[in-house]
């Protein structure tokens, strides 16, 4: 009778939630990894015992932290010992490597928070584990161990635009809009549980990605909600582009209604609170569901105030109000619904990515032309 009741009840289990199943996004993983243990020396014959193989991670595009989890189940990485010494091979062989690959954006952290590596490009590597020393004279021919370690895996996205918003602010409706990519989107504050990332083609074969985020909540920057898994994927991203309700925001009942410029400082205050270098990227502003009734003139009457935020800081409440604020290259009102106006934010969005990409070459010229100047000893005046 009981086995007969338990099997009544798997039958009528609800399948798991899609963001529950195992296709999960990972941003994050935790890793033991071993270097190999050196080999053994022959003392008779004054032999050395080969080096341990190391452990190293390497960036590769396309790869996830997913794919490091099916090749390692249980998250445990070796690599394989050195050879011992022996008369038919004095200088006994080196371990095998073990090679992690992983995606690029990784940032590699030890168990004391110690950066060991930045993987940014494709094909860069780091060692995070060494092999141990094989056996010699210094050692009384015994091979030492590998490197034991913890290591925390930490994705950081790279995209060229970062959406930032409050929950149903219409991100998710926005990148679908104006992108490839293929968001969930419905009525209900956090539709996006996982990143997604969208690319803008454009005519001429340039494109520019997009990220969209889980949104934010107050207190991220002290990793309530999504707090952190959020905030630091924004940080690689050149161009932040904000997108507000005009109708404004109201996370639940418990908490208070806020309008849109409202929602403007409080975002501005969560990015400072994180990491006030945020508050200095390059941004623009998207003021969204233009289609609604009063959109026009919500909109109408709050421009100049949109147009030089410090108008309306003295009424913005303490608990949301910057010390810093945000510099926005443009503001644009859109219905990303209705697609309304996504064509002319394509196109002041790759404005702004080309200019600041013009800045930085020019930058990056002039720290040239010092460094070789300095290297061959350049005197007297310099012609500009």
């Amino acid at each position: 009778m009981v086995q007969i009741f338990r099997f009544s009840l798997n039958s009528i289990k609800k399948p798991a939630r899609s963001h529950m199943r195992g296709n999960i996004f990972l941003d994050s993983l935790r890793l033991n990894v071993k270097g190999g243990h050196g080999g053994n020396g022959l003392p008779r014959y004054g032999g050395v015992g080969g080096q341990g193989g190391c452990v190293y991670c390497v960036a590769k595009e396309g790869a996830t932290l997913r794919n490091v989890v099916q090749r390692y189940a249980e998250k445990r990485v070796h690599a394989s010992n050195g050879e011992d010494s022996s008369k038919h091979r004095l200088l006994g062989r080196r371990g095998v490597d073990e090679e992690v690959v992983v995606p690029v954006g990784v940032q590699i952290y030890d168990d004391r928070g110690q950066l060991l590596g930045d993987l940014n490009d494709s094909d860069a590597s780091c060692i995070v584990a060494g092999g141990g020393m094989g056996g010699c004279s210094g050692t009384s021919f015994l091979g030492k161990p590998g490197e034991n370690k913890v290591i925390n895996l930490d994705l950081k996205l790279i995209a060229d635009v970062g959406l930032v918003g409050f929950p149903n602010a219409g991100k998710s409706t926005f990148l679908k809009a104006i992108s490839n990519a293929k968001p969930k989107i419905g009525s209900y504050p956090f539709t996006t549980i996982r990143p997604q990332i969208g690319t803008v083609q454009y005519a001429d074969l340039r494109s520019i990605t997009i990220a969209d985020l889980p949104g934010l909540i107050e207190g991220a920057h002290a990793n309530f909600g999504m707090g952190h898994k959020f905030l630091k994927h924004i940080e690689r991203t050149r161009l932040l582009l904000f997108i507000v309700d005009i109708s404004g925001f109201r996370l639940s009942p418990k908490h208070e209604p806020r309008d849109f410029l409202q929602n403007i400082y409080a975002l501005n205050k969560e990015l400072e609170l994180y990491d006030k270098t945020l508050v200095d990227k390059p941004s623009v502003l998207l003021i969204n569901k233009m289609d609604l009734p009063e959109a026009k003139d919500i909109f109408n009457s709050n421009k100049p105030f949109i147009k030089d935020l410090t108008l309306k800081l003295n009424e913005c409440p303490e608990n949301i109000k910057p010390e810093k604020l945000l510099k926005f290259e443009a503001f644009i009102p859109i219905s990303a619904k209705n697609s309304v106006r996504i064509n002319h934010v394509k196109e002041k969005v790759r404005l702004v990515l080309d200019d600041l990409a013009a800045k930085e070459q020019v930058t990056d010229a002039t720290v040239l032309r010092e460094s070789l100047a300095n290297e061959i000893g350049e005197r007297g005046p310099r012609v500009i």
